[in-house]
């Protein structure tokens, strides 16, 4: 079945987040790409998060991971990074604060090999980017924290 018919099949409200979603992805895909990070990094702070301390509903976070998710699916080289970048986008639309952390496995694959890692949070939750089982199993590198998160 064609994904545009499979879009049209699903309730307005998820075919509207998964537009939403697509154009967040194809907005942070376009930007890593032409290395852009600190362009990519302004547009997402520049959404006003009027309360920092106000926890996001796991309403609001399992619809922008099954949104950023799907729609990754149709944009080439949507990596882990473009796809915490598009979430933390769409979670600061709504005003929520949340945190892209990098981060690098406890035990790397192969020696000499790196294999950093993106995973979106929101305070303790993640949001995307794998499991917390997976995420055990990493050692954090950098924070990219919207101003007032907690982290």
């Amino acid at each position: 079945m064609g994904v545009l018919r499979r879009i049209r099949r699903l309730r307005r409200r998820d075919a509207v987040l998964l537009w939403q979603a697509l154009g967040a992805v194809v907005l942070a895909r376009a930007h890593l790409w032409r290395g852009a990070h600190g362009d990519l990094r302004r547009l997402i702070e520049a959404h006003p998060i009027p309360d920092p301390t106000l926890p996001a509903s796991r309403a609001d976070l399992a619809e922008v991971a099954w949104s950023v998710r799907n729609a990754a699916r149709l944009v080439p080289g949507a990596t882990c990074l473009t796809q915490a970048s598009a979430g933390q986008l769409l979670l600061a639309r709504r005003g929520l604060a949340t945190t892209i952390r990098l981060s690098v496995p406890a035990q790397a694959a192969a020696p000499g090999r790196l294999a950093p890692h993106a995973w979106l949070m929101a305070g303790d939750t993640i949001v995307l980017g794998g499991t917390a089982e997976d995420y055990t199993r990493h050692r954090a590198l950098h924070d990219f924290t919207l101003p007032g998160a907690r982290t």
